[in-house]
């Protein structure tokens, strides 16, 4: 008897239409929020997932920026190595070692007539994306086996082969051809047999052995102090801003198509601040006017609050039923943003699949904590509101 005469006194002091438009602005805001929190998340996967990870903006291979200042000065000291190395965007650093020595190479082939000037760099094999092929060498071996950029195929087959009358060659075909390549020492030039056993996207120059980098200079004698002008960066987000800013600061430079996702994510982090910015003003307003509208509803009930408890009422009896009247209104409004986002965030999993960007089905863990939290807090501001006024 009791709950319902507070039922029908609650429903006229506060206004139906009140109450609904109290909870719509707490719905936005908490949807607003987590959204901001689910985009976040999706971003990160889309980093770190193993199905969206590009193995080629992984590793970016840097370089002083030449112009008049760094003219016939390219050189990286090894403090700088280090604190590329040091920093928290780099995973690990590989020196690309150049041959100093003068070399050719050349088709055996009367049907393919080839021959040029060349040069060669070294990496550490762990920074190589060619797999499943021995790429060691010795003075005994077959054949020094090299590496060229997907690019440099790309050139012959669409310039070079056109102009030349020269046949087009697929990836399959320029492994079974083999080359002389030729080193020019001051005890004359020595030939070897040579293969390419792979092409990389990686590295856009032509990589063999350390071994025969070693060779090859020691056999031309030339000065070397160990000269370092460009190094392999691996790291685990070529996205990161503070790439883009290291580089620049220390006059670097890198294939700049690698750090184009680094201009995205500062868009994509500017509308997520924004996003959850607005949604955390939003709910602090709803926060502060519903704790209003609750203190206004009480007020307008006070001569009849006090008649109840005069006649017998207890003030705990009257908070804990005032909070069953607004506390479940409220958690359905949190409830209903945070289905609406999963929804969305299922049917942006499936267009997105479609493009071959893959993102979870579901909304993330802590998206889903977060509207646990909000849940918490919503009642706890909504009890200590009521109580604080009943008792007043």
């Amino acid at each position: 008897m009791l709950n319902h005469l507070l039922k029908k006194l609650i429903r006229n002091q506060s206004g139906i239409i009140r109450m609904v438009t109290s909870r719509i602005g707490l719905g936005i805001a908490v949807f607003l929020l987590l959204t901001a929190i689910q985009i976040q998340s999706n971003y990160h996967f889309l980093l770190n997932s193993n199905n969206n990870k590009d193995s080629i903006a992984d590793f970016l291979v840097i370089n002083k920026t030449l112009d008049n200042n760094s003219l016939g000065n390219t050189k990286l000291d090894q403090a700088l190595i280090n604190e590329i190395a040091k920093q928290p965007f780099t995973e690990s650093v590989g020196i690309l070692t150049p041959s100093r020595f003068k070399a050719s190479i050349q088709s055996i082939s009367n049907q393919f007539p080839f021959y040029t000037d060349i040069s060669f760099e070294s990496v550490p094999s762990s920074f190589i994306d060619v797999k499943n092929v021995s790429f060691s060498w010795d003075p005994s071996a077959e054949f020094v086996p090299v590496i060229v950029p997907n690019m440099f195929l790309d050139i012959y087959n669409f310039q070079f082969s056109l102009s030349q009358n020269l046949p087009q060659l697929t990836p399959a075909i320029v492994k079974m051809i083999v080359f002389k390549l030729t080193v020019y020492g001051k005890n004359g030039p020595v030939s070897f047999n040579a293969k390419i056993v792979g092409l990389s996207d990686r590295i856009s120059s032509m990589l063999v052995p350390a071994e025969f980098i070693k060779w090859g200079n020691n056999y031309a004698e030339t000065q070397s102090d160990n000269e370092v002008s460009r190094i392999v960066l691996k790291t685990n987000d070529p996205s990161n801003a503070s790439i883009a800013s290291f580089l620049k600061k220390n006059n670097l430079s890198t294939n700049t198509e690698k750090l184009r996702y680094s201009k995205y994510r500062k868009v994509i982090d500017t509308v997520v601040a924004i996003a959850g910015f607005t949604g955390g003003l939003m709910l602090l307003f709803a926060l502060i006017i519903f704790t209003l509208f609750i203190q206004l509803t009480i007020a307008n009930c006070k001569q009849e609050i006090i008649l109840l408890i005069t006649l017998g009422a207890a003030p705990r009896q009257l908070a804990k039923f005032l909070l069953g009247q607004f506390y479940p209104g409220n958690l359905l409004s949190i409830a209903s943003a945070t289905t609406l986002i999963a929804a969305l965030q299922f049917g942006l999993q499936l267009f997105l699949e479609k493009q071959l960007i893959f993102i979870p089905s579901f909304i993330s863990l802590f998206t889903l904590l977060t509207a646990v939290a909000l849940s918490i807090l919503l009642w706890y501001v909504t009890k200590k509101s009521i109580q604080k006024h009943i008792n007043n």
